[in-house]
């Protein structure tokens, strides 16, 4: 079987390492992909956003299965496109991509199919916005509430404003931040207190499986401080969520998401990602993606003990309630390594050292988020978060320890990385 994987990241570099463990591939190709991926992929020069170029090649070369990575392709429509072209693919339709495409169409659908979630409303310009926040509907001048840009933003749209001047700080400086396309429209939340927690599951229309719950660390500094950035890392541990509460997600929340998006048109089919927070009123929905998170995925896929392939079938198929989907036992981390000025203007160009003696230990595997390869076969750094180390062990203190010592290993000027993942 011939795969395609599209996209260039960690999250997709992890997901070509799970398809090229399975016995049932015989080849897997990444558009556009990047240095560490080349090592266990074919890498394809056609980038996501290329909807029909990327369509013409998987017929061209037969390919058997396209699994989608992020989410601009997705938004732009690209499931759609393979499937009119009788092509299989891995991802959400282009009408259930409007549920992370758009904050207020998300917000919109929770309400209209009582997902939990916080208070809201939506401002069509930054001086409506400031507006809503000085009628007092979010509470006074003190409260703290938080400010979304409507569209695509690369996890970094949503600034928790301590109270209402920094609200209107961060209102004025969203088009800047995120690009004007993207703060078209703004919308203003509730700010939920509580522990927060991802939870993704594989859809098929109707029936789902959960994968271990997660949770993401999107500060660059410890203790959750500085700005926000695509994710410094992650951690996988069922003591996440109790049997209770995984429960009563699913009751309040995925079960009313799924026959929602059946109502509305499009079931789901591909990967749900749950953005939670488990508030004292019980959990409520923070944001919907409708594919693997980054590092979410690094974390999630060193644990699965089922083929991949055989998923995908399932869930293109409609026989996921009739599949068994194992994990490893015990708990994962991802730390993530990042360039120096990250998540501003990130330097690049710098030689990496140590990959090797980080790979070599047991439990851990390296994946590749923005690298490039010099005439010299070294690998430099070429983005703002630049390398995945992740490992499993028995709990997460066995994990952190052993992505830790991994990460130790590895070097280049100005390296940057928190060292408070999962504490």
């Amino acid at each position: 079987m011939k795969i395609l994987v599209i996209g260039s990241g960690g999250r997709e570099h992890a997901i070509c390492y799970v398809f090229q463990r399975s016995p049932r591939v015989e080849k897997v190709y990444c558009a556009n992909g990047n240095a560490g991926i080349a090592s266990i992929a074919e890498l394809v020069d056609i980038k996501p956003d290329e909807i029909d170029r990327l369509a013409e090649y998987a017929e061209h070369e037969g390919i058997d299965l396209t699994f989608v990575g992020g989410e601009t392709a997705l938004a732009l429509g690209i499931v759609d496109v393979f499937e009119s072209r009788g092509l299989r693919i891995i991802g959400a339709s282009n009408a259930a991509a409007r549920l992370e495409a758009s904050k207020s169409v998300a917000k919109d659908f929770m309400q209209r199919h009582g997902v939990p979630t916080a208070n809201y409303a939506v401002a069509a310009s930054p001086a409506e916005a400031i507006e809503i926040l000085e009628s007092g509907r979010f509470g006074d001048a003190s409260t703290p509430v938080v400010v979304k840009a409507d569209g695509l933003a690369a996890g970094k749209g949503v600034v928790v404003a301590r109270d209402r001047s920094e609200a209107i700080e961060a209102i004025n400086e969203l088009e800047s931040l995120v690009g004007a396309e993207a703060a078209s429209t703004i919308v203003l939340e509730e700010c939920l207190f509580g522990r927060e927690v991802s939870l993704i599951l594989f859809a098929d229309g109707e029936s789902f499986s959960l994968m271990p719950p997660t949770r993401d660390h999107k500060r660059i500094g410890e203790g959750d401080t500085g700005p926000n950035t695509g994710g410094m890392g992650t951690f996988t541990d069922d003591a996440l969520l109790t049997a209770v509460q995984t429960e009563e997600i699913v009751e309040k929340i995925v079960r009313p998401t799924l026959k929602g998006c059946v109502n509305d048109g499009f079931p789901f089919r591909g990967i749900l990602f749950l953005g939670l927070m488990m508030t004292d009123a019980g959990p409520k929905t923070l944001e919907y993606n409708v594919r693997f998170g980054d590092p979410e995925t690094q974390a999630i896929l060193v644990r699965l003990e089922t083929d991949l392939v055989d998923i995908c079938e399932a869930m293109l198929e409609g026989r996921l309630a009739e599949t068994e989907i194992k994990w490893r036992a015990g708990s994962s981390a991802c730390v993530i390594l990042a360039a120096e000025n990250y998540p501003a203007k990130p330097r690049s160009g710098d030689a990496i050292n140590g990959l090797a003696a980080a790979e070599a230990r047991e439990d851990v595997v390296v994946f590749h988020s923005g690298t490039k390869l010099n005439e010299g076969k070294e690998f430099l750094t070429a983005g703002g978060r630049v390398l995945g180390v992740t490992a499993v062990g028995d709990d997460l203190a066995a994990a952190l320890e052993i992505a830790y010592a991994a990460a130790a290993e590895i070097s280049w000027p100005g390296m940057q990385f928190r060292r408070d993942i999962g504490k």
